[in-house]
């Protein structure tokens, strides 16, 4: 009796250590996720308002997000440039934090060279708005692809009831793209290497 007791004890313990560890979160990072994550499925067009290396191909193509996919830990939001539909941006719930990272394909769906940079919030940041500085993955990508001037980059996300802006800043370098969110459009087709 007493080894069956004995075995039941190791066995309820055991179990309990198998519990995963809680996902720990911050009540503004919880509160910036839930806003773009309440747009999910929607899309929205947007248009370049800074770019301060003058017009790209960014000023003159159709721009749309898409909340695509959303999940307690992850959104999925592929940015469509007119026809390139190569980049997602993927906000996900680390447990210290929320990190960005840019999931780029190539038409066929393999990855990009230059693909899943990005960076970690280091700070509270607001319910509002949260930066991400350029993670140390990133800056190694970039000084392999001779980039090196893109290992200061600090992407930002601002959501409000009627706008979403995406922002990219560095010393000597600022972008920023601005959305609609009153207006809502046809969601596009997949992004490449996804499927629908």
């Amino acid at each position: 009796m007493k080894k069956s007791l004995a075995v039941l004890a190791l066995l309820i313990s055991g179990s309990a250590i198998a519990r995963p560890a809680p996902l720990v979160s911050i009540p503004t990072h919880d509160a910036f996720f839930d806003k773009i994550a309440a747009h999910c499925g929607k899309a929205y067009q947007g248009k370049v308002t800074l770019d301060n290396q003058g017009p790209s191909k960014f000023n003159e193509a159709k721009l749309v997000m898409h909340v695509r996919r959303c999940d307690e830990k992850k959104l999925q939001v592929p940015f469509h440039v007119g026809k390139d539909a190569s980049r997602t941006w993927i906000i996900t719930k680390t447990g210290s934090g929320l990190s960005l990272k840019h999931d780029h394909r190539l038409e066929n769906g393999d990855d990009d060279p230059s693909t899943m940079y990005g960076g970690h919030t280091v700070d509270a940041g607001f319910a509002n708005v949260q930066s991400f500085p350029a993670d140390q993955y990133s800056k190694e990508l970039f000084v392999s692809q001779g980039i090196p001037q893109s290992m200061g980059n600090t992407w930002q996300m601002y959501i409000y009831d009627d706008k979403f802006t995406y922002r990219l800043v560095r010393e000597g370098r600022e972008f920023r793209v601005d959305f609609d969110l009153t207006k809502p459009i046809t969601p596009p087709k997949a992004p490449w290497g996804y499927k629908d």
